[in-house]
């Protein structure tokens, strides 16, 4: 059964208030899926839930949506990070959308001496979180923060949050038995780039009590690969990863 449009916006929501929709959603909604007024919609801002609205109003560049009822209540996504090394653009487009779709709750790019991105464009990749977070139905949207060095990332680490490095190599604990063991709920997964960390970033992770190397297999990942499997793991193990949507129709 196919489902009903779903857009993030920012505007708060409350029954039978008017959202106006951006330029750039009212060409999607108008010019792009050619919806009429009268088109059921759905939204979400990450604060008052998800809410099923009409459309009242379209043009040529606004868009209009009156609401109608609250179909879920606001509930937060796991509190779990990610400070990956941006690569290739598609591959990092990849990263960012799965992350969201796993239910990442901030995504931060990480520079590290083998970083092949000349710069990251921290919008592109905060409007690829905000298309899977429509697309999956989840209901916020994960942050997107300003590339940091490896180094300060480390220094500057918040007190009570779990930091996992993702080592391809080593020795390392199996994530599984890593994710059943920790206590906190509040965690960060650290990937690297293609090629690896560096000789000196690994001992100087290694040298850090912060850090806990966690092994992901017998194989060498791809970068995106090593960021989809570590979510993945963790939220089957002790994430929402026992949650079901509810049944369509």
């Amino acid at each position: 059964m196919a489902t009903a449009t779903r857009l993030f916006v920012a505007q708060d929501l409350t029954e039978g208030s008017p959202v106006q929709a951006t330029q750039d959603q009212a060409h999607y909604l108008g010019r792009v899926l050619r919806l009429t007024e009268g088109a059921r919609l759905i939204l979400f801002n990450g604060r008052d839930g998800e809410w099923s609205g009409e459309l009242t109003a379209i043009g040529k560049s606004r868009a209009e949506i009156t609401l109608l009822e609250r179909r879920r209540v606001q509930a937060a996504s796991p509190d779990v990070w990610l400070a990956f090394a941006p690569v290739k653009k598609t591959q990092t487009d990849f990263i960012v959308q799965k992350a969201t779709e796993l239910g990442v709750s901030r995504l931060i790019p990480l520079i590290t001496e083998r970083t092949q991105a000349e710069r990251v464009k921290t919008d592109r990749l905060q409007a690829t979180a905000v298309e899977a977070a429509e697309q999956s139905e989840r209901l916020d949207v994960p942050e997107v923060t300003e590339p940091v060095k490896l180094t300060d990332l480390i220094r500057d680490w918040p007190d009570g949050r779990a930091l996992f490095l993702c080592a391809e190599a080593g020795e390392a604990m199996p994530l599984a038995a890593a994710a059943s063991a920790e206590t906190r709920g509040s965690v960060a997964f650290v990937t690297g780039p293609e090629g690896g960390f560096s000789v000196a970033e690994l001992d100087f992770m290694r040298r850090s009590p912060l850090v806990q190397a966690v092994g992901l297999g017998p194989r060498i990942l791809r970068a995106e690969t090593a960021a989809v499997a570590a979510l993945a793991v963790w939220q089957a193990v002790v994430g929402d990863g026992s949650y079901r949507p509810e049944p369509r129709g």
